[in-house]
């Protein structure tokens, strides 16, 4: 008998023919505020994290975060996103285009979901939330309710039924496949800033 076939019949002989299903999981609790525990794992992975006390005040972090990056008081928002129920017209200067942004531009987003494990967002497609718009701008700003930050991915596959597209985002896009060298930008927004509102 060849090496190859005791090695394979070393492995039948322990095959199981039938095994336990498992129980359903249990997802340990990540204790303490999930606010503070989201915003650290998003800022390891290169996130800007700012936490607002409420969604009146997004409009003003969004110009603020513009001028922090010296990027025009522009900035892009899909045709029927619940965001645009804000009071943009109170931040002079700022412009709010509904037309798809482009790779130099911001583009703001509505999260229906964080979670605290990974510091990732929860993005279901949807009427006025495009799935494309996660992937075209330069800069992606993203608005989430701390009501909304889920201790772990289950919690958010647990709510329901889900839509055609849910897109699930950790940071700005990078890869490292070119000489093992991290390049920001390489399939969708060089940054991410992440707008959590308490109220």
């Amino acid at each position: 008998m060849s090496a190859r076939e005791e090695i394979l019949c070393a492995i039948r002989a322990r095959r199981l023919t039938s095994a336990k299903r498992p129980g359903p999981y249990i997802a340990p609790d990540p204790g303490g505020d999930l606010v503070e525990r989201f915003a650290a794992q998003a800022r390891s992975a290169n996130a800007e994290v700012r936490v607002l006390d409420g969604a009146a005040d997004v409009p003003a972090a969004i110009a603020h975060v513009l001028r922090a990056r010296n990027l025009p008081a522009v900035v892009h928002l899909a045709p029927d996103s619940p965001l645009a129920k804000l009071t943009w017209s109170g931040v002079p200067g700022l412009t709010v285009e509904r037309r798809a942004p482009g790779s130099d531009d911001a583009a703001i987003a509505g999260a229906d979901y964080a979670i605290a494990e990974t510091g990732t967002l929860a993005y279901l497609a949807g009427i006025g939330a495009p799935a494309s718009w996660h992937f075209r701008p330069g800069l992606e700003i993203a608005v989430v309710k701390a009501a909304a930050i889920l201790p772990h991915l289950e919690n958010v596959l647990a709510r329901g039924a889900l839509p055609h597209t849910l897109n699930l985002v950790t940071g700005p896009s990078r890869t490292g496949d070119i000489e093992q060298t991290l390049e920001l930008g390489a399939h969708g927004p060089k940054a991410l800033v992440v707008l959590i509102t308490r109220a």
